[in-house]
């Protein structure tokens, strides 16, 4: 098996539509993306080998936002403030268990 360069990758969508249609960004994702690069940073879970957040266009999901998802667990979540990006960074990145509760098929 060939070690890739990081262990997980997080993309954030940060789409904006100009159409007055929803998107992720209407819910907070700018905020909760930068939120989410800080606390990985701060507690040493980025860099090579760990953890890379990560701006991404648009998941043509609008609706369901806002969303982010985990690869290469491809594991989707719907988050809604702090707490929730608390929960996913604790759970999914430091212990590798999902958060059940902000799983989005």
């Amino acid at each position: 098996m060939t070690a890739t360069y990081y262990q997980r990758h997080i993309f954030f969508c940060l789409n904006r539509r100009d159409d007055g249609a929803a998107c992720c960004c209407d819910h907070g994702a700018e905020a909760m993306f930068d939120y989410m690069k800080q606390r990985v940073k701060k507690l040493g879970l980025n860099g090579k080998g760990k953890t890379r957040v990560n701006r991404a266009g648009c998941f043509d999901r609008c609706g369901e936002g806002p969303l982010l998802v985990v690869y290469p667990e491809a594991v989707w979540y719907a988050y809604v403030d702090r707490e929730d990006i608390d929960e996913i960074i604790e759970s999914h990145l430091r212990q590798g268990k999902v958060v059940a509760r902000l799983l989005k098929s």
